[in-house]
């Protein structure tokens, strides 16, 4: 087991070169662990700061249990068990009961923790797999070829992770924001900053039209077949999220002025 490296963003973005098959990797707000598969170690989250979890998240919200619940390898994979009061939403709105564990897949895992006052705290995991023989007619290579992260100012981060939160919190069948639902939470969470639906629709239509003048297919009318409806908005998002240009961790973003 060792801590991951300080200012770690998102394990979206995480390189695992190397590391065996079944690596763990566990990241808050305020640090994180890795253990490996044959290590026989129980990684525990909660939000005590101290021997009793070595994952903090949520700290300082006594909603969430001191000791929340626990990574333990099974000899074939990583479980997830929850110990604490609350349940723990898994990706596709299924909730994680306590006294409950659930198998963790060999990929990246978004967790939430949600209060009963509308607060949450996320906690990533990811578990490396495999890696696939490459085909034949490609050559090897020793290095993983890094995601195209696009550029984006902060005000349009903070735009587009209002617009695509349903997606970077992974409900089914996520859809954007309406206009008027995403300029209300934008002027929650940045009430010094002006927001219209006129002025949103602009910046979202300026962000569609450069990424699709760098190669992203179906941001614009002639790519896309009527109705448009959340097509164009909904292929936007989907092109952050893979290329993990917006990953959970922007979720904080969202929290208004004065919240914790």
């Amino acid at each position: 087991m060792e801590s991951l490296p300080e200012g770690l963003h998102s394990l979206a973005r995480l390189r695992s070169d190397g590391l065996p098959p079944g690596t763990l990797f566990v990241l808050s707000a305020h640090g994180g662990m890795r253990a490996l598969p044959d290590s026989d170690f129980t990684l525990r989250f909660g939000r005590d700061d101290t021997d009793r979890a070595h994952v903090c998240v949520g700290r300082g919200d006594d909603a969430v249990s001191r000791e929340h619940g626990f990574f333990r390898h099974d000899g074939r994979r990583w479980r997830l068990h929850n110990v604490g009061r609350l349940p723990i939403a898994l990706p596709g709105g299924q909730l994680l009961l306590s006294g409950h564990d659930e198998p963790m897949p060999s990929a990246y895992t978004p967790l939430f923790i949600r209060t009963d006052v509308g607060r949450e705290h996320l906690l990533e995991v990811r578990v490396t797999r495999r890696e696939a023989p490459p085909a034949p007619s490609v050559p090897a290579s020793h290095e993983t070829r890094a995601p195209r992260v696009f550029a984006l100012d902060e005000r349009d981060r903070l735009m587009l992770v209002v617009l695509g939160q349903r997606y970077l919190r992974h409900e089914i069948d996520p859809q954007p924001l309406t206009w008027s639902e995403a300029v209300r939470e934008l002027s929650a969470a940045r009430p010094a900053q002006r927001w219209t639906d006129r002025i949103l629709q602009h910046r979202v239509r300026e962000v569609r039209l450069q990424l699709s003048a760098r190669g992203v297919w179906g941001l614009v009318e002639s790519e896309v077949p009527p109705p448009l409806g959340n097509a164009l908005n909904h292929n936007l998002i989907m092109a952050l999220l893979s290329s993990a240009t917006i990953v959970p961790p922007d979720l904080r973003l969202l929290r208004r002025p004065g919240s914790a």
